[in-house]
Formats: structure tokens, sequence, C-alpha cells
């Protein structure tokens, strides 16, 4: 039986405390982004054949707040027409495809707040989770689901279904971002299902997103 490293994810939830604050999904996604620096006026040299001319430059970018900039997005009715589970492959090889992990192993693995320990094939015995959706204690994986924050099916909805299978199959299998996969319990995941916010929100009330009570969750998965 082995340790091994697993690359992490920025925000891992990894040791996690129920009784520090925690911010949600929707609150890590709102980190600013740098801004650019700003662009400095500039004029062509001057030829032989005429004086100086000045450079256009583009407008100044314009900045806004991560909510306000998802309400200017353009609404569209929501199609689940030709929707498979399938049409998103997981789980595959994960991050290190050499080392017999899936995907949803290595999701255990980074989220671990008592790290496992590893058996060929990528068993993994002992350790210990916390389910954020319920305020779990889990002290064996196979008591575990991985689920997707945003649903495979609600993504199909929203402007997947023109994805590539390249691209459904690196969304489904994100193991970058904290925003995409969470080690949750079988039951709370299967209650969720592929509903919305709108639909089910965590029995854990602190999980929940103070910008997201039940209807007001618009799905941006097609940007």
């Amino acid at each position: 039986m082995t340790h091994r490293p697993v690359p992490s994810r920025a925000g891992s939830r990894s040791g996690y405390n129920p009784d520090r604050d925690h911010k949600t999904a929707a609150a890590r996604s709102a980190r600013a982004r740098p801004r650019r620096p700003a662009l400095l006026a500039t004029a062509a040299p001057a030829t032989a054949d005429g004086p100086a001319t000045a450079v256009t430059l583009p407008a100044p970018l314009n900045t806004t707040t991560l909510f306000d900039g998802i309400d200017r997005l353009p609404a569209a009715a929501e199609s689940r027409d030709g929707y498979v589970r399938t049409a998103f492959k997981h789980w595959n090889a994960g991050a290190i495809p050499d080392d017999g992990c899936n995907t949803r192993a290595e999701t255990l693995l980074q989220e671990a707040v008592d790290y496992p320990e590893i058996a060929p094939g990528c068993k993994l015995t002992g350790g210990r989770w916390f389910s954020l959706y319920d305020d779990t204690w889990v002290t064996a994986a196979t008591g575990l689901d991985v689920d997707h924050l945003v649903p495979l099916a609600e993504s199909w909805d929203s402007g997947a279904s023109t994805w590539t299978a390249k691209r459904r199959e690196a969304y489904a299998n994100d193991l970058a971002s904290p925003t995409s996969l969470i080690a949750v319990t079988a039951k709370s995941n299967r209650a969720k299902a592929d509903k919305d916010p709108a639909e089910w929100l965590p029995p854990a009330v602190g999980y929940h997103s103070p910008t997201s009570p039940a209807g007001s969750r618009r799905s941006c998965a097609g940007r």
C-alpha cells in the first residue's frame, strides 16, 4: 500500500473543518481577475512622405462584478433534446494517466481529510471525508459519489450540446477547478440528481450561496 502525490486544485477542500467559515462554489468563482495594464498612446513615426499620424487605440475596457456580468448574459430557452449521459465520457484516466487512478479516485484523494491508503488497482482503504452537502463524515470511499456541481444534463441544456466530444470529456473530468467536482455522500448526490439550484439545494444550509435562492440562478454552461 502506498501514498502518492495527487495534483491539487486551487482552493481544494482537503482538510475541511466544518467549524471554519467555508466559501461556497459560487463565492469561490467570484475571485477578481487582475486588470490589464493601461495602454499607452503612441503615434506612427514621421516619414519622408509625410508627418506622423496618430494611432487609434481601442476603447478602454469596461469592468463589472461577476453577478452583474451574469445578469447581462443573453437568455435562451434550455433544450435537453438528444441528451445522453454517455455523451460526457467519464471517468477517464485522470491527471496522472499512468497511476491507475481514474478521475473519481483522484477527486477522493484530493478531498480526503485523512488520507487513505492506496492498494493495487487504486483501491482506497481507510481515510475520512466530509460531505459538504449534508454535513456528514464518511469513513469509506465506497460511501461517496463524485458529483458535478453543474449537472451534466444541465450543462447540455445550456449549451454543451454544441461542444465537441473532447470538450465534454474535459468538462466531465475537470480536476483543475474546485467548482467542478465534489465528493459527497451517495445519498445527497442522488437526491440532487440532475436538478439545478432552482429545484434542489443541499440540506446543509451553511453550504448555500447567499446569492442563490431557488429560482435566482442562471446557467452559464454554454459560455
